[in-house]
């Protein structure tokens, strides 16, 4: 009866061990999650490496007339293409992004009554059924915010809340049927004005996790040079209002969010102006030329040219560059930067990382993204 006993306490044991463990890898998990725009799976499906992949985010299905639907034909034989890379990582997850910068306009009035949410939910269950994927990213760009000219409205805030609850709880319902944990996600932007117009608070309850679009802090809308994606405040930035993706993190706590739940975004491409004053090399200076957004990979050719010169901005953990003949400036990540940002992730305990666009990358960033987060 003793041996009994005691094998039943070392199987209780063994049993506790296991779950802690377990608990341990969960919590020690983080996500990599890359956006795919809907046409580089025609031809550039090859390049993808899903065992570098927690989630693919396919960009992106329209809204008309209230309802979720293809933004392309042929997304119907993309996104089964997609499905296949479970065979070389049976844990990645598919979901369909929703909207996005183009077609964000019809999210407004698709959720602005109890009914007008019902339909606009069932269409993406049945979206979501149709393509056998694995969940839905609302990417609104912006509640209660024009974003693109877009119609918005100030009931947006809580009927947002309405729609991710909803979504929430039909997943669920058809997630029991099916014997799977369908995902819910959402894009965030990276500034205190979004913020405003969302209740972070509570709609963090329906969300597997939340993709901080922090990048785009400074572009062609800007009469001035800056970085675009910097993980800390350059100390020469002379605005009152310093964007940098620690801040965006910091407000995002702040409104309600559990760290777990934030992925920050990180670029696979950069973002330059021509004519630059030449001064700092270029950084945190007036812009005259045109701006231009340029893909990391193609930005690399210019790293390969005695033309241009790589500098790193040390507060900012920033990498960018400068040509002194044309005023070019460059901002962008590189694996360097890249790094920092994944530090950051581990030492405030966030969820993960996400880029734009995988094809940006011609498999360098990834790498080390990847490789970086599976440091201990």
């Amino acid at each position: 009866m003793k041996i009994v006993k005691n094998i039943l306490v070392i199987l209780s044991v063994g049993m506790i061990l296991t779950t802690c463990q377990l608990q341990a890898q969960e919590q020690n998990s983080k996500k990599i999650v890359g956006y795919i725009v809907a046409g580089n799976v025609d031809d550039k499906f090859d390049e993808i490496s899903p065992e570098k992949l927690t989630h693919i985010n396919y960009a992106f299905a329209n809204i008309k007339d209230g309802k979720i639907i293809e933004g392309n034909p042929k997304d119907v034989k993309r996104l089964k293409k997609l499905n296949t890379l479970n065979k070389d990582n049976p844990e990645l997850k598919i979901l369909i992004s929703v909207g996005g910068w183009t077609w964000s306009g019809g999210f407004s009035e698709a959720v602005a009554t109890k009914n007008d949410r019902e339909q606009f939910a069932n269409s993406g269950i049945s979206f979501l059924q149709k393509h056998n994927i694995d969940g839905i990213d609302l990417d609104w760009e912006y509640p209660g915010q024009p974003g693109a000219g877009n119609i918005h409205s100030p009931n947006d805030k809580e009927n947002f809340t309405a729609i991710l609850k909803l979504f929430r709880k039909k997943l669920d319902s058809i997630g029991k049927i099916d014997n799977r944990n369908y995902l819910l996600t959402i894009a965030t932007a990276a500034n205190e004005e979004y913020l405003k117009h969302v209740e972070l608070n509570k709609i963090h309850h329906h969300l597997n996790f939340i993709n901080i679009m922090s990048y785009d802090y400074h572009g062609g809308w800007n009469n001035s040079t800056s970085h675009h994606t910097n993980l800390y405040v350059s100390e020469t930035d002379p605005d009152d209002y310093k964007q940098s993706t620690k801040t965006a993190v910091k407000e995002h706590l702040e409104a309600g969010a559990p760290s777990e739940k934030l992925v920050i975004g990180m670029a696979f491409y950069g973002r330059g102006w021509h004519e630059t004053e030449n001064q700092n090399s270029g950084l945190h200076q007036k812009a005259f030329g045109n701006s231009f957004s340029i893909n990391y990979r193609e930005l690399k050719d210019s790293l390969k040219t005695s033309n241009y010169r790589r500098l790193w901005d040390d507060t900012a953990k920033a990498p960018y560059l400068w040509r002194e003949d044309t005023g070019t400036f460059i901002t962008y990540d590189d694996p360097e930067s890249i790094k920092e940002k994944v530090q950051f992730i581990k030492n405030n305990e966030l969820g993960g990382a996400m880029f734009w666009q995988y094809h940006g990358d011609d498999g360098e960033l990834l790498e080390s993204l990847y490789t970086e987060l599976k440091k201990q």
